[in-house]
């Protein structure tokens, strides 16, 4: 992850300007319609991997479409991919479509009129259907009830649980509630009291994005899935909110968190729960090819209050996806949209997708659809999060995302750790400001 500005107010003012003024135009990244061709510039993010993936997908729509060309080439990443987009958007070189767009990034163009609503396309609602992606995009929807942004993957993030060490400890199975937690964490403190049950040093920093990892996935289960920012309407649940915070300061006040930098704690079993992406097994494979699934990790969703169903935790999605731009022609965005169509209409491209990329194509269906089968057979570690899907939360749909994330951070989570103040008042003074931030 990388760190990008959202306080860009005069390169908004440029944006707005340039959407409004080059709708009629056929810019698209400087492509167009010539001799009956229209020329769409799909910008691909900078992971080789997908590249490779939308560059055969154009080739091979190419060879069925000879009206249209599809240039795909990888966005600018400096200093961040959302930056690149921005400024390529204020010089007027913004491609016609692109991926790597969450949800938070993309409330941040539609309020600039920089992307266009695909849920306006004719169609949208096939598309839809055809995907078999009907609840997981129900989360996505925008305040104003568009849809901004057509979601490529979803990786509801999970927990690492090393079972080798809670079987050791007494337990069969990932603990899933708050009681159950605390009571692990003090039965292997008793143990050996050099152990932690979470090491993860970004607790106690007020990087915005960090608190996806950690707040987020949380919040999203003591509170069922509520999305705590709602077009710009503060609307988190205080109970689930205070008692999230508590949960946080029991852990630390029982001197289960390492919040301090460590190498690998949950491999070398320094720290017995960590937070999971699918992104991690290939990393494993690799370094630490001895964690085997059902050996000495297992994967849970997230904790619950003692009150709440486990059956009813959610969790974060780690989300993102494709979105038009404005500034392309309407025969451009027509084009992208049709080529998008195209992709998503046959399960197979969001199998060879998964192979490629393992990202989790956000279906509903993802964990029961044949398409799938022969590779979770081969990869089992990849199920639960498949089955989660709908599960997931994505990111708040609001400009000041950043500024709504760095203050969770330093008004509640990080003076609650460093017993600065009690959850209750952390929480509150934390609503205040937001609600300042988004009037």
């Amino acid at each position: 992850m990388k760190k990008f500005s959202m306080r860009f107010i005069m390169l908004m003012v440029i944006v707005s300007i340039v959407a409004s003024g080059c709708q009629s135009s056929n810019s698209g990244g400087g492509s167009g319609t010539e001799d009956g061709i229209v020329t769409i510039n799909f910008w691909a993010a900078t992971n080789p991997s997908q590249q490779a993936f939308w560059t055969d997908m154009a080739d091979k729509y190419m060879k069925e479409n000879d009206e249209v060309k599809i240039e795909v080439s990888p966005m600018p990443e400096s200093p961040s991919s959302e930056a690149g987009i921005q400024s390529a958007i204020a010089a007027g070189n913004a491609p016609t479509i692109s991926e790597n767009i969450s949800r938070g990034f993309a409330a941040q163009l539609a309020a600039s009129s920089a992307i266009v609503p695909l849920s306006e396309f004719e169609g949208y609602e096939d598309l839809i259907k055809s995907r078999e992606m009907t609840e997981t995009v129900s989360t996505w929807k925008f305040s104003d009830d568009n849809q901004y942004v057509l979601p490529i993957y979803s990786n509801a993030m999970l927990f690492g649980w090393r079972i080798d060490i809670l079987n050791e400890l007494g337990f069969d199975a990932p603990p899933e509630t708050y009681s159950e937690v605390l009571e692990v964490g003090k039965k292997m403190k008793e143990q050996d009291p050099e152990k932690f049950l979470w090491a993860r040093a970004d607790l106690v920093k007020p990087t915005w994005w960090a608190r996806w990892f950690d707040f987020f996935m949380v919040y999203n289960a003591a509170s069922e899935g509520n999305k705590f920012v709602e077009g710009s309407e503060f609307t988190a649940g205080d109970k689930a909110g205070i008692e999230t915070l508590e949960f946080f300061k029991n852990l630390n006040e029982n001197e289960l968190l390492l919040t301090r930098d460590a190498t690998d704690p949950f491999e070398t079993g320094q720290a017995i729960m960590r937070d999971i992406g699918p992104w991690t097994f290939p990393y494993w494979a690799d370094k630490f090819p001895e964690m085997k699934m059902g050996e000495n990790f297992e994967l849970s969703m997230p904790p619950v209050p003692d009150d709440v169903d486990p059956a009813n935790s959610k969790t974060f999605a780690d989300s993102k996806g494709l979105s038009i731009y404005a500034s392309a022609s309407k025969e451009q965005q027509q084009a992208a949209f049709d080529f998008i169509t195209w992709v998503y209409s046959d399960a197979e491209n969001d199998m060879k997708w998964f192979e490629e990329t393992n990202l989790p194509p956000a279906r509903d269906d993802l964990s029961t659809n044949d398409t799938f089968k022969a590779y979770f057979d081969k990869n089992p570690q990849l199920v639960i999060y498949a089955e989660n899907i709908p599960n997931a939360v994505p990111p708040i749909d609001n400009e000041k995302t950043v500024e709504v994330q760095e203050l969770i951070g330093k008004e509640a989570l990080i003076p609650v750790l460093n017993g600065e103040k009690e959850p209750k008042a952390a929480w509150n003074d934390m609503k205040e400001a937001i609600n300042g931030e988004l009037k």
